[in-house]
């Protein structure tokens, strides 16, 4: 009986330990729960207030959290915050906020977090590119403070107690909520920013209030984040840890990706098909509200002369062979784009453009007439540079651009390549004739496109400025139904063609089929590592 029991606990001490499972799912999970990914650029910051990038609100978001985060679907999901109410006016917001909510320096996360990041962020000291954002929230002073009219306590939020934050805004806006997930509206650790000032986002400094906490930062290289013990819901984060590998070359980055070194890429422009028929549980193309354009710096005595006239502009515009682009370069699931705002964006009608219908020789035929009245032809050719940060798919796109202009126009077309950082600080200074650009939705309503070009954004690098585009967007925000005033907004951008959109996005990537928990039904794309796990194959 000794011998026969003795049999028994030797038989099952050898037999190995019971597979984990997700806590949510139920699903069985694989030993390995490291993450890897593929960057495209340098983080140009992490200060949740100064980030203007996707990419680096990708690690922001795993690094801090705001009152709402958002799931696959886009619904939102409490984060910060725990609930909140509102007023019969629509204009103050009580959010109750999540108690057990700590720094990762193990301080609690209070209400004053929350008011001092937002001050922060409408403080013209700070110079954010998105301090207009608290005025396109309908934050009450917002555009004062941001102008510096008046000082940054005058903004409409404020701390009732430790866990009760309370927004009033100017005018009631029905997406207010929608926009809470940005990174711009996190809280920041004023402790923390007092004490290391501009250093404050480095390796040893940084205090967070995610799931994560920085444990290597190597400039232009790598970025890796590991679990936060301090994290609310810490018992629940699996994916640890998530490094993002700076890597420019696409090629490069799949050969990577076939070696096993990333989890996620993106795909090379032109690949997808292949790829998805090559590995169909891996080459992914899902919706994303983004656009991608070419912007023309339109600042008084700025940029290129020719490109201030409009008839410049459009000419240019009509002779860029979308299809072409679409279908021969990029070959992803991306759409041929005419207004700039997504078709796919809640609430947005596009507009009847006419250019859109018309054959690309009907096109080809009116750029030709336009450039020849504004007095440029074959013995006067315009020439024009243009910018773009480094990437496979941009100078693809800048050389087919360029051969096309120069077939049908005679414009001789200059690409200059610059890394990101260098790119965006040549935009902000107003440093450039044309610009490759691409804007990513910051919340699904038509307003976070529009916006960006209105006198009063401090996003709108070429200073396009038009009146009656300024007054329809802010006409729309006290209404309950904006539509008409987008749409009547996209045809004066069609007419005045301060910008050329080209195309708007998919996101077509290639992914580890173990890999769960990334969005595939949210045009947004948020992403959330804390989400992340791999499962047992």
């Amino acid at each position: 009986m000794k011998t026969l029991l003795l049999t028994t606990i030797l038989a099952l001490g050898a037999l190995p330990a019971l597979a984990e499972k997700n806590p949510k799912t139920g699903e069985e999970l694989a030993a390995n729960q490291a993450y890897t990914y593929r960057m495209l650029d340098s983080v140009k910051s992490l200060d949740p207030q100064l980030i203007s990038s996707v990419e680096d609100s990708d690690i922001a978001r795993g690094l801090f959290e705001g009152l709402y985060n958002e799931d696959g679907n886009g619904n939102l999901v409490p984060a910060g915050a725990l609930s909140y109410t509102v007023s019969d006016d629509k204009l103050t917001y009580t959010f109750k906020l999540r108690p057990e909510a700590k720094w990762s320096d193990g301080t609690p996360v209070t209400a004053a977090d929350y008011v001092y990041g937002w001050q922060r962020l409408a403080d013209p000291k700070l110079a954010s590119e998105y301090a207009y954002f608290l005025e396109l929230a309908q934050v009450k002073n917002a555009a004062d403070v941001t102008a510096g009219k008046l000082p940054p306590d005058q903004l409409g939020v404020k701390a009732l107690d430790d866990h009760t934050l309370e927004v009033t805004l100017d005018n009631p806006i029905p997406y207010f909520t929608k926009m809470l997930t940005n990174t711009s509206l996190f809280p920041a650790p004023r402790a923390v920013i007092k004490k290391f000032g501009a250093d404050w986002t480095k390796v040893g400094n940084i205090v967070g209030n995610g799931a994560y906490v920085l444990k290597e930062y190597v400039d232009g290289e790598k970025y890796t984040e590991g679990k936060s013990p301090t994290y609310w819901d810490a018992a629940n984060v699996i994916m640890s840890p998530v490094t993002a590998l700076v890597i420019n070359d696409e090629d490069a980055a799949l050969v990577r990706y076939q070696a096993g070194e990333l989890d996620r890429t993106d795909v090379p422009a032109g690949k997808y098909p292949a790829l998805k028929a090559q590995l169909p549980n891996e080459a992914r193309s899902t919706p994303y509200a983004c656009a991608y354009t070419y912007m023309m710096n339109v600042a008084e005595g700025k940029g290129n002369p020719a490109l201030h006239d409009p008839r410049v502009r459009r000419a240019l515009s009509l002779a860029i062979d979308r299809k072409v682009i679409v279908d021969n370069i990029l070959q992803g699931g991306q759409t041929e784009a005419y207004s700039w705002t997504p078709p796919s964006i809640n609430g947005f009608t596009m507009p009847d453009i006419d250019y859109a219908k018309e054959s690309q020789a009907d096109r080809n035929a009116e750029a030709v007439k336009l450039l020849a009245e504004a007095g440029y032809g074959p013995d006067n050719p315009l020439q024009i540079t243009l910018n773009y940060n480094t990437s496979d798919a941009h100078k693809k796109i800048a050389v087919a651009v360029q051969q096309m202009w120069k077939q049908t126009l005679g414009v001789q077309l200059t690409p200059n390549n610059y890394e990101w950082k260098v790119h965006t600080d040549k935009l902000i200074a107003g440093d450039f004739e044309m610009a490759r650009y691409a804007w990513c939705a910051d919340y699904n309503e038509a307003s976070t496109f529009l916006d960006l070009w209105a006198t009063y954004s401090t996003n709108n690098d070429i200073k396009y400025s038009n009146a009656d585009y300024d007054k329809l967007l802010k006409d729309a925000k006290g209404m309950a139904d904006p539509s008409a005033n987008y749409t009547k907004a996209e045809e004066i951008l069609a007419k005045d063609m301060p910008i050329i959109p080209i195309y708007h996005y998919a996101k077509v990537d290639m992914v580890k089929p173990d890999l769960k928990g990334l969005a595939e039904h949210d045009a947004m794309q948020f992403w959330y590592a804390k989400d992340l796990y791999r499962v047992a194959q």
